[in-house]
């Protein structure tokens, strides 16, 4: 009898309203994370905002999305952006930037040593050169 006290709808109805409830602290975190980062608007706005979110639930994150989402995309945008920027310049400043002398001393060394051919040398020097 254990098994028939709990029936199949009621299952997905309980999955249901936990996805919901998911969600809609998912859009909360998103939504606060995005009044904080904002730059345009003041602090009162931003309580504002946060109250609103928190009193009404569900209407006041929809309603920060509706009204916000192109900022919203922009300040995504501009975040990713400057992140990438930031990675490209630490790439730069850590990859080895070495002098064509030295390559091509490198390179004579294993010419020398019979590890690559004077065709390859050639290449070599004409990388590093170039």
């Amino acid at each position: 009898m254990v098994g028939n006290s709990y029936p199949f709808l009621d299952v997905m109805w309980t999955m249901l309203v936990f996805f919901v409830w998911v969600i809609w602290f998912w859009l909360l975190i998103t939504v606060f994370a995005d009044v904080f980062r904002r730059h345009d608007i003041s602090g009162f706005s931003k309580a504002l905002w946060i109250v609103f979110v928190i009193v009404l639930p569900y209407l006041g994150v929809l309603i920060y999305l509706i009204a916000q989402h192109d900022g919203m995309n922009e300040r995504n945008l501009k975040q990713v952006q400057a992140q990438q920027s930031q990675m490209d310049d630490y790439v730069k400043s850590v990859a080895a930037q070495s002098d064509p002398a030295e390559q091509i001393a490198k390179a004579k060394g294993l010419l020398d040593s019979g590890a690559i051919t004077q065709a390859e040398f050639d290449a070599l020097k004409q990388k590093a050169l170039a």
